[in-house]
């Protein structure tokens, strides 16, 4: 029997095979260049960008006009009416004027003269009044009983007060109020009921003052 004798292999044992390692290292960076040449654009990035940007504009065309309206409904004819012009009524002659009347009457020179116009007679003056103090000119005066309740309701002994009174020159009063109060309410309201149912004599008219004196006694 024969022994295999054992061979040793300086190259695996000492390190690694640069040489063929660099050739190797050269092979893969040919193919990687030839690989990004293929991949690379064929126009620059500018370029491609621009043609981008150009195809992207859009024309909007304006939207078309709106119809126009329909011509609006023709009008019916008027009718026309015709009015019938009265005719004109024919001018009226006048008379013709009558010959003049030829009297024998006096002229104004041969009458005798107008006697004279008596003079009007005086107008009859009416009577005057003592506007402070009516009493002297009542008529005809309304009953005292109405003053003489509210004297009693007021508790008073003793009042005095004053009407003013506006009258006509027939005598009837248009008008009464207080000219000097009594201070009771009642009194001076049953003392201007009393004053406008009194009348005047006839006389002239005017206003005046109605005084009024009261006592219980």
């Amino acid at each position: 029997m024969t022994q295999r004798l054992p061979t040793t292999d300086k190259n695996d044992d000492d390190g690694l095979n640069w040489p063929r390692i660099g050739g190797m290292t050269f092979v893969i960076a040919v193919h990687a260049a030839a690989l990004m040449l293929l991949l690379a654009p064929v126009s620059p990035p500018g370029v491609e960008k621009t043609d981008q940007d150009s195809t992207r504009v859009v024309i909007i065309e304006p939207p078309p006009p709106p119809p126009p309206p329909p011509p609006p409904p023709k009008e019916p004819p008027k009718e026309i009416k015709m009015t019938p012009t009265p005719p004109r009524p024919a001018p009226i002659q006048p008379p013709p004027p009558e010959p003049p009347v030829v009297m024998d009457t006096p002229t104004p020179m041969s009458l005798p003269p107008a006697p004279p116009t008596p003079p009007a007679p005086p107008v009859p003056q009416a009577p005057q009044r003592n506007t402070s103090d009516l009493r002297a000119s009542l008529c005809s005066k309304p009953s005292m009983t109405p003053l003489l309740l509210a004297l009693q309701k007021s508790g008073a002994e003793h009042a005095e007060l004053s009407v003013r009174l506006a009258f006509t020159a027939d005598g009837a009063v248009t008008s009464a109020a207080i000219a000097q109060s009594s201070r009771d309410r009642d009194l001076d309201r049953a003392a201007v009921s009393y004053a406008r149912g009194v009348k005047l004599c006839p006389g002239a008219a005017g206003q005046g003052i109605l005084p009024f004196s009261f006592s219980a006694q």
